[in-house]
């Protein structure tokens, strides 16, 4: 089963065997956003920094974590915001005897999955095209995420059509993907100098960036094949 569902800024693409799985990731979902914004209530500065942010305090858990991943990066914390959210919402739902489900937020993906999954890599205007990987069955929850300069409304200092990381942090995964975006300059050799910002991370397993005609890997990707990525599959507004 597939639903999409949006609150406020969270839009969200949820996938799971039986509706019961895909209400507990909606309830996650409302629960961590009032969490988060009770918190920017307090401390508005913690949504606008693009800066590392002080880990002095008690944190709910997704602030701490969006806190822990952007700091690892040396970025702000709100660049771990979709995947943090999608990680706790598939938390959730495996706490709940999930053994496959998917949470995709604006392409911030946390996903556990007992058979073989394709995904898909839209990179905007890029030539590249119709690419995918396989993420071949697991029973622990990992993260697929994915920023861009060319696609969507988050803010990216790059020229990455699409910067892809991978992590079983999904956090991380997130707030690294930005990172690997914002590092992404044109051409060849700009797109092999950018796995330098993920390269020394741990956590980070493995990385795919695609600029215009380039497409290049670092580290543990997972299989390659022609995936047909259709538009209106996207999780968007």
């Amino acid at each position: 089963m597939k639903e999409h569902f949006r609150l406020k800024e969270t839009i969200v693409t949820i996938q799971a065997d039986t509706p019961s799985y895909i209400e507990v990731a909606r309830e996650s979902i409302r629960a961590q956003r009032r969490e988060l914004e009770s918190y920017i209530v307090s401390d508005p500065f913690f949504q606008s920094t693009l800066e590392p942010y002080d880990m002095d305090g008690d944190f709910p858990e997704v602030v701490r974590r969006m806190v822990e991943a952007g700091n690892a990066m040396g970025i702000g914390p709100m660049s771990a915001v979709a995947g943090t959210i999608s990680a706790l919402a598939v938390e959730a739902m495996a706490d709940a005897g999930a053994t496959f489900a998917i949470v995709d937020n604006g392409g911030d993906i946390s996903i556990i999955n007992d058979r073989p999954v394709v995904m898909g890599i839209y990179a905007g205007n890029s030539p590249l095209k119709d690419i995918g990987f396989v993420m071949e069955s697991r029973d622990s929850i990992t993260g697929v995420c994915t920023s861009s300069g060319s696609v969507g409304p988050s803010i990216s200092f790059g020229m990455a059509d699409a910067a892809v990381v991978f992590s079983d942090n999904v956090s991380l995964a997130d707030s690294a993907a930005t990172a690997l975006g914002n590092a992404t300059d044109i051409g060849k050799d700009a797109v092999e100098r950018s796995f330098d910002v993920v390269k020394d991370v741990p956590g980070i397993t493995g990385a795919i960036v695609i600029q215009g005609e380039y497409m290049g890997f670092w580290g543990d990707v997972p299989e390659l094949k022609r995936a047909d990525v259709r538009y209106e599959c996207i999780t968007k507004g």
